[in-house]
């Protein structure tokens, strides 16, 4: 008991900054808390902040030791969760947020399914593609896509964030099929706009990995307007299959290159929820974190089923 109630005292003063943030946050005077990291740092052997004047910073220890007792508490809480809360039903607000699109797509539509099931909880909903700090904001859960940047935050996978190079078949029918990456480069790409100049689409296959510079007539910061830019016949756009899988089955869209994989940067490509670590999963939490898994499922309800073989077959069409 003594070994988790230092890692709770560490991840506290991790989360909050200080020891007078922590102390406020625990009720106990700063020096205390000072007093209790040292013996947390005796106990190991090993120091796990650099103190200055005006903040703490991690070691390269401190950081192991965050990160692995981060998911041992985890593990403790929802272990007394497991027992404490299973007659206990979620109530009170869920603060959730969601980026723009799937949150539209994929969250709102299932959120009155959610609700049927708990009608003690009120979800008070915030969809936006900005960064959010939770902690500051006091959002209960968010949903993430792709690389997490916060170590901070506790995260569970709910889907594969699966993405693919389309184009509609009036596009494909001017401009040609594009059979291997450095094609890329002669169509008009509908590009994703981010921070950096260059504009790199990332493929791999068995052998190697491809970056191949792209340009194209439209630049946008937000996938909606990609995707409709594909769907008239503007040009090649990398979009996820939890946003085109409709088109895909019905042939509004055809894949290209379907025997790569479309990669970006960062090679995390799934769909996240993701709460506060000084949160846990209370019970509202831990229900809407269940529902989700179970709603989308091992192999996620957007996804097209033999996808490859279909757009072959229209694509075959498309070139005759």
């Amino acid at each position: 008991m003594e070994t988790l109630a230092g890692m709770r005292l560490f991840a506290e003063v991790v989360e909050r900054g200080s020891f007078s943030a922590a102390g406020r946050r625990l009720g106990m005077a700063a020096s205390s808390v000072a007093r209790g990291i040292g013996a947390l740092e005796n106990e190991l052997g090993a120091r796990l902040l650099n103190r200055t004047t005006r903040k703490l910073g991690l070691t390269e220890a401190g950081r192991l030791y965050h990160e692995r007792s981060k998911r041992i508490l985890v593990e403790v809480e929802e272990a007394r969760l497991s027992v404490t809360q299973l007659e206990t039903a979620p109530r009170g607000t869920l603060r959730l947020n969601v980026p723009v699109v799937f949150g539209r797509l994929h969250i709102a539509p299932a959120l009155a399914d959610f609700l049927a099931l708990y009608p003690a909880l009120r979800v008070d909903l915030a969809m936006t593609d900005a960064f959010v700090d939770l902690v500051e904001e006091g959002v209960d859960l968010a949903i993430r896509i792709g690389e997490l940047q916060d170590s901070s935050l506790v995260a569970r996978r709910l889907a594969p964030n699966r993405r693919v190079i389309c184009a509609s078949p009036g596009y494909l029918e001017r401009a040609g099929v594009p059979t291997a990456p450095e094609h890329l480069a002669g169509h008009n790409c509908l590009i994703y706009k981010r921070q950096e100049n260059r504009s790199l689409w990332r493929l791999r296959n068995a052998e190697r990995t491809h970056e191949i510079e792209v340009s194209g007539s439209l630049l946008a910061n937000n996938t909606d307007a990609l995707h409709a830019a594909a769907l008239g016949g503007l040009g090649l756009a990398i979009l996820p299959i939890w946003l085109v899988g409709p088109d895909l089955q019905q042939g509004a869209l055809n894949i290209v290159l379907s025997n790569y994989q479309v990669s970006p940067a960062a090679l995390d490509t799934n769909i996240y929820a993701v709460f506060p670590h000084s949160r846990h999963l209370s019970a509202k939490v831990r229900a809407l974190i269940d529902f989700l898994r179970q709603r989308f499922g091992p192999r996620p309800y957007w996804e097209v089923d033999d996808h490859q073989a279909c757009a072959t077959a229209r694509l075959e069409a498309v070139s005759s």
